[in-house]
């Protein structure tokens, strides 16, 4: 019985060994190579490029400014360099928080039957063919078919997300609602009852643990709703820059010709030279260097936030993708349960108040549950743990809380003979000597209505009534816990003579009984207490939530009822099994995925393919999951959402771990990553306004007089330093709650752009406004003999004061209140904005020839402070009179 040596050698030729393939690893060259790929990233280098070629040019030109002339490139270069190192420093230390993708254990011993003996093996060693014993405890080493099955309980949570599921060779006791055939075992779940034998088909990577492994190593290149837009925000600051070049290059020659007719050759083409730097020093001003560095902020910050709210935050572009989900397709045990089967309800007929006394009966129920049962308790621990099935250890559970000792209970009441639970009896039975009565007692508990049919009388009322009597009263209340997808257990005894024949029995089943019903229990594994609110934050945020779980349809739905989700008016289109789910052809299902709220019996497959088809409908897709068996839709979601207590493959496949397992911290990475997206955009809007400015103003500026009023230097200043101090103030800002009440934006091609409307209109309008400003200023200047190094100090303070106001108004956008609320709690933005005044000053008054400014009298300082705060103050004017227009309306 069993493979010989030369069968087993031959087997693992053809099936191979029973082990994985590790995955292989990035390294951390490909890792921080991976940051450049970024859009704005790599305008910027075109940037650092064109600027090297600038400063090379007024380094070594007639107008030599030496090593100064680097300053722009060199600032340019340490922004590329800083948006990517930070965000490739956090990425690197945020991985080290999680444990390396599940070193599977090849090392622990198996039994099989081998040429008529059973021997122990390494499970690596394991081949197709292989007959391998099976006990409670052991986790299952390859996949195979039972020859065997004695009450055979099977934990499949690593792969289905349930925690037991029965096994029988009996074809008549099939389940065929199971997601696995029930005389099918599969490698990676454990034996949690009874012992078997299986005969092995798949091992190592042809395992269904095997692939559902493989699928969670296969990179996902879906990009995130940010980095679209950020490509599409690429896309238009190039044209705009390159138009704007073009505009300028062809007004400044024009004006050059008409001015200069007779001019040497080689002074014209020097001149023309000189326009194109112009011209490419505008690209490299309408760049936002700043961007980078804001949105590398705004998530690093988001990162360590987050983890403060138990979201560990694994790959950093996950922060915001939250805030851009639109579905969200959740497994259901340990994720909006508990994961813990409790006791939802006793119904023991002749107890009042269902609680214990000191009566026959109670000792009955108390004994009963003691001695008839497999599970204990363990109390070693800060909090009680469960050992064995769960269903009996709910049960033990229950009687704890009566300040009951189950296992004095057990040890005090002799076992004279026993069945043990399986699928083809659906009961156990237990025959005792009692302590607490001094008699035997037979004890059985089961499928209610196989107990009842197994009973003569129940204990009901204070009497013994009939069977029949009490059929219908029974029937009423077991259909109202199963609507509710509750398990239930019925439970009844027969004290037996000590000269009676107690020979009950045989053939592994109950003989010559004549047992008393004692009631009903109903278990459950309840749902979480904070899922239901957390599921209506996301709801009323325009987030679709589907449940995705191996569980019946009775089950899922009722959960589906309790959180919120499935409503009365909802019918079977919204709900579907996943082996139904596989039948679908790609069209079928297309037509149906956006309307499911449901999939029960979902195999790892129809999970992964669910989040495919639902992002082929452009929806962003987030997934939670604690198993394996979850691994492959983690992947292939946008965001994959790992529980803390889950298996090491689903966390190392996710890109944030839930360390509390609560679907509330959920809605929190929503809320920040709705917030976060919206500092982005705030971001934008102050910086990309500054560059209006200064495109225009240089464009104006080199038509009025010979060259730009700002230097490369001061460009510098307000283009880099102060963008990157302005990132972090704007990428700071504490999340606004009120986000939850938008609706997600829309994704992928016809998605939403991330300059909105209103943005362009202020970006536009206040920086027109800010040119016409400046750009009488300069005629101001020029009206008295031209520019001299104290007007262009004024000119350059008045500039950067302009954008200092402006910052503020850019904290208040988009949320209809002054930009002075919550001030105080905004301490990166008061630190920023004071690094900021505090540098112009610094740079105005000892900058002198680097800078090319000199120092400004006190009473200049105070004008242009208060001139420039009308900026402010006018921006607080129209958000005063739009909170009165909308008074009582929520942004």
């Amino acid at each position: 019985m069993g493979l010989n040596k030369q069968q087993v050698e031959e087997s693992r030729n053809r099936y191979g060994e029973n082990v994985l393939t590790p995955p292989k690893k990035a390294s951390l060259w490909s890792q921080f190579i991976e940051k450049f790929e970024d859009p704005i990233i790599r305008i910027l280098l075109v940037a650092w490029f064109l600027s090297m070629v600038i400063a090379g040019v007024h380094c070594w030109g007639p107008d030599a400014q030496g090593f100064a002339a680097f300053l722009e490139p060199l600032g340019i270069f340490f922004a590329i360099i800083l948006a990517t190192g930070v965000g490739f420093a956090f990425e690197v230390k945020a991985n080290k928080a999680f444990s390396v993708l599940n070193t599977v254990n090849d090392d622990t011993m198996v039994k099989v039957i081998r040429e008529g003996n059973i021997s122990q093996i390494l499970k690596k060693e394991v081949v197709v063919g292989d007959l391998v014993l099976l006990e409670t405890g052991e986790e299952i080493p390859a996949d195979g078919h039972l020859l065997e099955a004695v009450s055979l309980q099977v934990n499949e949570s690593t792969l289905t997300g349930e925690p037991l599921t029965s096994k029988t060779i009996n074809e008549a006791d099939f389940d065929p609602e199971t997601t696995y055939p029930s005389n099918v075992v599969m490698r990676g779940t454990t034996v949690a009852d009874g012992h078997g034998i299986m005969e092995v088909e798949k091992v190592g990577d042809a395992t269904g643990y095997g692939k559902v492994y493989e699928g969670s190593q296969i990179e996902n290149n879906v990009d995130t709703p940010l980095q679209i837009q950020l490509a599409g925000l690429a896309k238009v600051i190039s044209k705009g820059g390159y138009a704007i070049a073009v505009v300028t290059f062809v007004a400044l020659l024009i004006k050059l010709l008409l001015s200069t007719s007779g001019m040497p050759v080689m002074d014209l083409v020097s001149h023309i030279l000189n326009i194109f730097m112009i011209a490419v020093t505008l690209i490299v001003v309408s760049v936002p260097e700043g961007l980078p560095m804001s949105v590398t902020l705004s998530l690093a910050l988001s990162m360590n936030r987050m983890l403060k709210t138990n979201n560990l935050v694994r790959k950093m572009h996950a922060c915001e993708t939250m805030g851009a989900t639109t579905v969200i397709c959740t497994d259901k045990t340990g994720t909006l349960t508990q994961n813990r089967m409790q006791v939802h309800e006793t119904r023991f007929y002749n107890l009042k108040d269902q609680q214990l006394g000191d009566d026959e009966l109670s000792n009955l129920i108390r004994e009963g549950i003691s001695a008839n049962s497999t599970a204990f308790l363990d109390f070693s621990g800060e909090k009680i743990a469960t050992l064995g099935n769960p269903t009996e250890a709910a049960l033990l559970l229950w009687l704890n809380g009566q300040n009951q000792n189950y296992l004095e209970l057990r040890e005090d009441a002799m076992v004279l003979d026993q069945l043990t639970f399986s699928t083809e009896r659906k009961y156990m039975a237990t025959l005792v000597k009692s302590a607490l009565l001094g008699k035997k007692v037979l004890y059985v508990k089961g499928a209610p209505e196989i107990v009842l049919a197994n009973s003569q009388r129940v204990a009901m009322d204070g009497t013994f009534k009939s069977v029949e009597e009490c059929k219908d009263i029974i029937g009423k209340q077991l259909l109202a816990y199963q609507n509710q997808a509750m398990r239930t257990l019925g439970f009844a005894y027969q004290i037996v003579d000590d000269d009676a024949d107690d020979s009950f029995f045989a053939d592994g089943r109950l003989h010559h009984v004549n047992l008393t019903y004692l009631g009903i229990v109903a278990i459950s594994d309840p749902v979480r207490k904070d899922v239901p609110a957390a599921v209506k934050s996301c709801l009323d945020a325009g987030i679709d939530v589907k449940i995705v779980t191996g569980d019946t349809p009775g089950t899922a739905r009722e959960i589906a009822r309790q959180i919120g989700t499935w409503k009365e008016t909802d019918t079977d289109r919204n709900m579907i099994t996943g082996p139904g789910f596989e039948a679908l052809t790609d069209k079928e299902a297309l037509d149906r995925v956006l309307d499911l709220k449901i999939m029960c019996r979902a195999r790892p497959t129809d999970k992964q393919r669910l989040v495919r088809l639902l992002q082929s409908k452009n929806a962003v897709v987030a997934v939670t999951g604690d198993g394996t068996n979850d691994a492959p839709a983690l992947k292939a979601a946008q965001v994959g959402l790992s529980m803390g207590d889950g298996t090491s493959v689903a966390k190392e496949a996710s890109d944030i771990t839930i360390l509390d397992n609560s679907f509330s911290s959920i809605t929190r990475a929503v809320m920040w990553g709705r917030s976060l997206y919206r500092n982005i955009q705030k971001f934008l809007l102050f910086q990309l306004t500054i560059n209006v400015a200064a495109c225009l103003i240089v464009l104006i500026g080199s038509l009025i007089g010979t060259e730009s009023p700002l230097t490369i230097t001061q460009m510098l200043w307000v283009n880099l330093i102060m963008d990157t101090f302005a990132a972090a103030a704007l990428a700071s800002l504490p999340p606004n709650e009120k986000v939850m009440k938008d609706k997600p934006r829309k994704s992928g091609k016809n998605g939403d752009f991330i300059i909105t409307r209103p943005m362009a209109y202020h970006i536009f309008g206040v920086g027109i406004l800010f040119v016409v400003v400046l750009v009488g200023l300069l005629l101001h200047f020029h009206s008295d003999d031209g520019l001299n190094p104290l007007d262009l100090s004024r000119f350059f303070t008045f500039f950067v004061m302009l954008q200092f106001w402006n910052m503020f108004n850019a904290k208040a956008f988009m949320e209809r209140r002054s930009a002075f609320a919550h001030l105080w709690e905004c301490k990166t933005f008061l630190i920023v904005a004071l690094i900021i005044v505090v540098g112009q000053y610094l740079i105005v008054t000892f900058g002198g020839q680097m800078f090319n400014v000199v120092p400004l009298p006190g009473s200049d300082w105070l004008v242009i402070i208060a001139s420039t705060s009308l900026v402010l103050w006018i921006g607080e004017i129209v958000r005063g009179i739009d909170r009165y227009i909308n008074k009582g309306r929520e942004l």
